[in-house]
């Protein structure tokens, strides 16, 4: 009886080691399933963080080359360059009033930013501001062009203080415009400043999904003069934070002081 006794008692001590062993192995094998890449998804930028970190592709003339050109949140400046030959796909009109009549390149807008740009038109107008698009989308050709032609007027020191070098040019995304008051004066000029179509934009656009991308004050961060004109895309979720933060783009993915670069 001793020995069957015994026996019994080793039988119990080896079944529960077995499911002792099991039990452990339930708890940590949920863990080993979990992906490490789960938090490396950058088109929401920064949405647990403080700052956010643009992803690149490589390099071209001493410029970071964006791995991201189609996300709403990408940063163009004279750091971070889009990728050579670039050309949004998804451009189109939208259905607001321009300086101009004609259909033609620099009157489109990504389709994201050309919707979010009717609701900005529309809650300007319910407020008795009556805006008008100057410059949309812009190709890297015509950017060139205009670059180039800048720089025969005024130099290229004080060219590359009021426009981009071709290829990091906001209007090349697809997702900045120009704008001014419906009766078109001040276009794209420094007497912008100060309307009341100045003070709307700068209180109400994040409301809508866009910043003034080159705000007073902010020229050594962004390597630009103050421009209230020039309204850039980025979502609701993103411009609120800006806003409220007051920083720059730059800022947010905490770019180096692109006065330093091109």
């Amino acid at each position: 009886m001793r020995i069957k006794k015994t026996g019994q008692a080793l039988t119990v001590l080896l079944l529960l080691f077995a499911f002792g062993c099991s039990g452990a192995q339930q708890t940590v094998s949920p863990v080993a399933s979990q992906s490490p890449a789960s938090n490396t998804n950058t088109d929401a930028a920064g949405e647990a963080g403080d700052t956010a970190v643009q992803e690149t592709s490589g390099t071209v003339d001493d410029l970071l080359v964006v791995a991201n050109p189609t996300a709403a949140v990408v940063l163009v400046n004279k750091q971070y360059s889009l990728p050579e030959g670039y050309e949004p796909q998804d451009l189109v009109y939208p259905d607001v009033a321009f300086t101009f009549t004609e259909k033609i390149d620099k009157r489109m807008l990504r389709k994201e930013a050309a919707d979010a740009l009717e609701q900005l038109f529309a809650g300007a107008s319910g407020d008795g501001i009556q805006l008008a698009g100057v410059s949309g989308y812009r190709s890297y050709d015509r950017q060139k062009t205009l670059f180039d032609n800048y720089v025969k007027k005024d130099g290229e020191e004080a060219a590359r203080m009021y426009s981009a070098f071709p290829g990091t040019s906001e209007h090349q995304t697809g997702l900045a415009i120009d704008v001014t008051g419906a009766d078109g004066k001040c276009a794209a000029e420094d007497c912008f400043a100060g309307t009341p179509e100045a003070g709307w934009l700068a209180d109400h656009a994040w409301e809508y999904g866009y910043i003034i991308r080159y705000p007073e004050g902010k020229d050594s961060l962004t390597g630009y003069k103050y421009e209230p004109w020039h309204i850039r895309y980025v979502g609701k979720e993103l411009a609120k934070e800006l806003n409220e933060r007051e920083i720059t783009l730059d800022e947010y993915y905490n770019a180096v002081p692109v006065s330093e670069k091109r």
